[in-house]
């Protein structure tokens, strides 16, 4: 479930609300133990997601890097290479029948 939050700061173009709202949502799903929260606590998962999203928000905005912004699309790549590496198949792992 969480590893859907991503590093939201120190991005060009800097992250979205949407964004920030995501990884607030991933991140009270992971807390809480539950993808989808009972009509009971329905107002508390709410309440929480928009709690978390104004803290993320003020963080953001608070933080300070000499860094240069990391640009979405090397950083996109990058995962996708890691992804391949980590999950290739080996001749190992081939099945013969």
């Amino acid at each position: 479930m969480c590893r859907n939050i991503k590093t939201l700061f120190n991005y060009e173009p800097p992250a979205t609300n949407d964004e920030v709202r995501a990884s607030a949502i991933q991140f009270v799903r992971k807390t809480s133990g539950s993808t989808k929260p009972s009509k009971i606590n329905q107002v508390a998962f709410d309440r929480a997601v928009e709690d978390v999203t104004a803290v993320v928000t003020t963080l953001l905005e608070s933080l300070v890097t000499t860094a240069a912004a990391r640009g979405r699309e090397t950083e996109a790549a990058r995962a996708r290479e890691r992804s391949a590496r980590r999950f290739a198949r080996t001749s190992s792992d081939d099945v013969s029948a």
